[in-house]
């Protein structure tokens, strides 16, 4: 029997007990940089394993676990992250959240699960293997500035040959496994902006600067970011998602605030975005007598698949396509950002998509990701820990 297959059948005698710990996880989700119990949860996994394993790496409950494999070879990472979102669940599920406002809505319940016993099964065949694998348990995907950058900044994976991670996705039919090269997920900018005017009576107007329809002129305005200001070929996505302006009927807001996110899937376009927002701003204090006070924070960069690897990778896969997955795609680029792209900065790998459509559910009716009905197929925990391991051992080969 191949190691492979070995790697395989321990995976999938693992396979209930990984739905299990999954159902586990996501009936008790934990917020970015609040996932004390979870990592707790995933450092106990591996007491008495003969394993390396660091917490709180970066800047919060990150987790490195260090397989030493049967000799010199290549060092790999697998990443998986596991904060939850602020979403009051929906899904009609038997485990859902026990923590009111906190949902597992992105699939990260998912990620650890698979991964804890992709770690399990690696380590059990840790003699037959040669090189080192470093399991990066990652909090604080969610929320800015995420918990990756600080891991690689560390200094805890400098010795990494190759890094590799999976998402899984509900819009992907269960058996689908998704490869896009180069640029393959946005970069992504948040900003808050803070618009201060005069309030006065809504009957005198005239006595007043109002934020309020200074503030729908910037939404306006904001819109022309992309339509009259990028390259029509380049993909960029300027979106306001808040405008707070509370208040009563006679009254004329002193000041309202905004907030939204820029997406661009080339870094090229991250500045210029910036600047073309400072520039309207600007063009409001002037035009409506008003402070605008714009805090905008360059965040997650673009997520790039090194050419390489993703061929070597789809290479890899390539013998088993029929087997336990039944299509090898290449999504387009998505507009959605990832702070996997701080490993693939600095270290050659790959973001894997790994399709999780429910069963009995049409495409155009699947709930995505971030959405409180948002529910997946736990075949797919099983496809992913396979992938990864297959991939892992591979390049361990090279």
């Amino acid at each position: 029997m191949s190691l492979k297959d070995k790697l395989f059948k321990k995976l999938e005698e693992s396979e209930a007990a990984m739905i299990e710990t999954r159902r586990h996880l996501h009936a008790n989700p934990e917020l970015s940089f609040k996932e004390e119990n979870t990592a707790k949860f995933i450092e106990d996994f591996y007491k008495g394993e003969d394993v390396k394993v660091t917490t709180h790496v970066g800047n919060g409950y990150g987790i490195i676990v260090e397989i030493e494999g049967n000799g010199p070879g290549q060092t790999i990472g697998l990443r998986a992250d596991f904060d939850a979102l602020p979403i009051q669940e929906e899904a009609d599920v038997e485990f859902k959240s026990k923590n009111d406002g906190v949902m597992h809505a992105c699939g990260h319940d998912v990620h650890t699960a698979y991964l804890l016993y992709l770690g399990k099964a690696l380590i059990e065949l840790k003699d037959e293997w040669q090189g080192k694998i470093k399991l990066i348990h990652q909090h604080a995907e969610e929320v800015p500035p995420g918990g990756a950058k600080s891991i690689v900044e560390s200094g805890i994976l400098g010795d990494l040959d190759e890094v590799y991670g999976i998402h899984i996705f509900p819009m992907l039919e269960l058996g689908e496994i998704g490869l896009t090269s180069g640029n393959a997920m946005a970069g992504r900018s948040n900003y808050d902006l803070k618009i201060q005017g005069y309030g006065g009576h809504g009957a005198m107007p005239h006595t007043t600067h109002d934020a309020l329809v200074a503030g729908a002129y910037f939404v306006a305005e904001a819109q022309t970011i992309v339509s009259r200001r990028m390259d029509p070929m380049d993909s960029v996505v300027v979106s306001v998602t808040a405008f707070d302006a509370p208040g009563g009927y006679n009254v004329i807001q002193d000041s309202v605030t905004l907030r939204g996110t820029v997406r661009y899937l080339d870094e090229k376009n991250k500045v210029p975005a910036y600047e073309a927002m400072k520039k309207i701003a600007t063009g409001i204090e002037s035009s409506f007598d008003v402070s605008c006070e714009l805090d905008y924070v360059y965040d997650y960069p673009v997520t790039y698949n090194h050419p390489t690897e993703t061929e070597q990778v789809e290479e890899i896969l390539s013998e088993n396509v029929g087997d336990y997955f039944h299509t090898n795609s290449h999504p387009k680029p998505s507009s959605g950002s990832e702070d996997f792209s701080f490993y693939t900065q600095k270290i050659p790998g790959t973001f894997i998509q790994v399709g999780a459509k429910p069963d009995g559910v049409e495409l155009e009716d699947v709930y995505p990701n971030h959405h409180p009905k948002f529910k997946v197929h736990e075949g797919s925990l099983l496809i992913s820990a396979k992938v990864l391991g297959q991939v892992a051992l591979a390049r361990l080969e090279k």
